[in-house]
């Protein structure tokens, strides 16, 4: 797997809520966060390991064999959460990828992070 992009930043809940997240991200009595643009499908989760992993499938239907790996890590009451944005292909162009990394950095680091209150 190629990785398209990949970002790290600290979460305030601890790392079993942010892997709960990911893995239910339309539980019942959470805050809503995974808004889905036109052209974006709702992820399936492909691979998690409690509360330190989750793979998803891709958000985009014109990219199906994209893969989306979250990496969780505890860092004192919070914790550390990364996404890696993968694919077997080749990349996108410039413009697509952009798009791309951004629509997951405000995904995951924007509606999830303020869905805890952040």
């Amino acid at each position: 797997m190629n990785v398209l992009g990949s970002r790290e930043r600290k979460q305030p809940p601890p790392a079993r809520v942010v892997w709960e997240s990911l893995t239910q991200p339309r539980r019942p009595g959470t805050r809503p966060w995974l808004e889905l643009l036109p052209g974006e499908v709702e992820p399936r989760v492909l691979r998690a390991e409690e509360p330190s992993l989750v793979v998803w499938s891709s958000l985009w239907p014109d990219r199906p064999d994209d893969e989306i790996r979250f990496d969780i890590r505890p860092d004192g009451y919070a914790c550390a959460l990364r996404w890696t944005l993968l694919t077997p292909g080749e990349p996108p162009d410039d413009a697509v990828l952009g798009h791309l990394r951004h629509r997951l950095n405000y995904l995951i680091n924007g509606s999830l992070r303020y869905s805890y209150g952040q």
